[in-house]
């Protein structure tokens, strides 16, 4: 450690605070500058500002986050970051909508709402023109009440797609593909109003009702009855509004293709993404992820690999298909499907990347389950029996994926238990035949459910 010797005035000069080797306030022994202090009022401005972060985030937990994911908006990675710290401190995340939303992320009925500046293709001029339409007539009554008052100049249809993919009309009408096909229709109907409103002809039914006093009001309220509509179809599919939400937000706001795993997912996957930092490099590793990306990449031999880009519940990642495995796997390795992977964390280059060795989609995924009560549980002859037969059953240990989970059952509750990797075995259905041949109670259980 070195300690400052003495101090030389050297007149006015400009202070830095790191890595000044000249000029320096500060001089050490045997003539030497201290060119990398830092100094003490520096130190002191960043621990009152880590104390007053602190103390709100304790005090106004929602106001924070709600700040932090505006201030962290343009990073995509950040955001979903702290998306799962509102989740882990049980503070929802609404989606965008187009009666309640802002111009930011906004704390609202102990919920954070979405803000339109962090909808893609949404522009601050359409942002501006839906709000001025709101405060100055109202909560917009349909699809066609919107694009009736907001300016079409400034919200294109490129923008309401948008606002309709990422849920932002779902109040108004559940089913955006109809409001799709709808607005078609619906967005040149409300030109040909406005084009007409500019020449000063209006339109008759405008006219109609309460004398012409009162034509903006009739205009706001009742003008879109008259709007044209599609004939009547399905939703999308929940996956399909996922994968919107995904393109145009940058991560699921409304669901989450792996929420559904959430409870049965920790038995097969002890860790999760954002703790693949923490793993050793030769332990084989499992997680249940969504497959976002996939670049095909060509070694120096020709051979086909890939990088992925994946994501759980925590965070995103980066994962490494090389060639063999790539070229036994491939077929799986489809966009916006969920999968579970195994493979080993290497930090190559100071950088932490999954190493796929294989994968299998979440819906093909077995578990045996395998149930014992209390006395069976404490009982090593009967254990010893258990671990025999499973043994048995592993064979290749690099092809042994099944999971074995036990069910410790008491009269008043259920208790899993998972077993070790090395329990892990190759055919979940000829395991449970011979566990059930050696009387012990096992089946089958999907990850999905079933």
């Amino acid at each position: 450690m070195i300690k400052i010797a003495t101090r030389k005035y050297l007149g006015k000069q400009n202070v830095y605070d790191i890595g000044v080797e000249r000029d320096h306030n500060f001089a050490i022994k045997n003539g030497l500058i201290a060119s990398n202090c830092f100094n003490k009022s520096h130190s002191t401005a960043y621990g009152y500002v880590t104390y007053q972060t602190a103390y709100l985030k304790a005090n106004y937990p929602l106001e924070y986050m709600a700040a932090l994911l505006t201030a962290n908006s343009g990073d995509t990675d950040k955001v979903q970051r702290y998306i799962t710290n509102c989740t882990n401190m049980a503070i929802s995340i609404d989606p965008p909508d187009i009666n309640r939303s802002g111009v930011d992320f906004t704390p609202t009925a102990g919920k954070i709402l979405f803000g339109f500046s962090a909808v893609r293709n949404v522009g601050q001029n359409a942002i501006a023109c839906i709000l001025s339409a709101r405060n100055e007539t109202g909560e917009f009554k349909s699809l066609a009440d919107f694009c009736d008052r907001v300016d079409l100049r400034a919200v294109n249809r490129r923008t309401l797609e948008s606002l309709i993919y990422c849920g932002a009309f779902d109040k108004i009408e559940p089913n955006r593909q109809q409001l799709i096909n709808d607005s078609e229709l619906v967005y040149d109907w409300a030109q040909s109003r406005a084009k007409d409103r500019a020449s000063g002809q209006g339109n008759l039914l405008d006219l109609l009702g309460d004398g012409f006093s009162s034509t903006q009001n009739k205009r706001a309220s009742n003008a879109f009855e008259t709007a044209p509509k599609s004939k009547p179809v399905m939703d999308f599919t929940a996956q399909e509004k996922l994968q919107k939400e995904k393109e145009l937000l940058g991560f699921y706001v409304s669901d989450h293709p792996l929420k559904s795993l959430r409870q049965i997912a920790p038995f097969l996957t002890p860790i999760n993404l954002s703790q693949l930092g923490e793993q050793r490099e030769e332990i084989r590793l499992c997680a249940v992820v969504m497959l976002n990306n996939v670049k095909k990449v060509a070694t120096k031999k020709g051979d086909q690999m890939a990088i992925l880009q994946i994501e759980d519940l925590t965070t995103q990642s980066e994962a490494v298909v090389f060639p063999k495995t790539y070229e036994r796997i491939s077929s799986l390795l489809v966009v916006d499907t969920r999968l579970i992977i195994w493979g080993k964390v290497d930090r190559r280059d100071e950088q932490t990347q999954f190493i796929l060795e294989d994968a299998e989609p979440v819906e093909t995924v077995q578990m045996v389950m395998v149930e014992l009560n209390p006395q069976q549980a404490g009982n090593i002859d009967y254990l010893h029996h258990l671990k025999t037969i499973l043994q048995e059953q592993s064979g290749d240990k690099e092809k042994a994926k099944m999971p074995i989970i036990g069910i410790i059952k008491t009269e008043n509750s259920h208790k899993f238990v998972r077993l070790g990797w090395q329990f892990c075995v190759q055919n979940s259905r000829i395991t449970v035949q011979a566990l059930q041949n050696a009387s012990f109670t096992a089946h089958i259980k999907s990850l999905t459910g079933s």
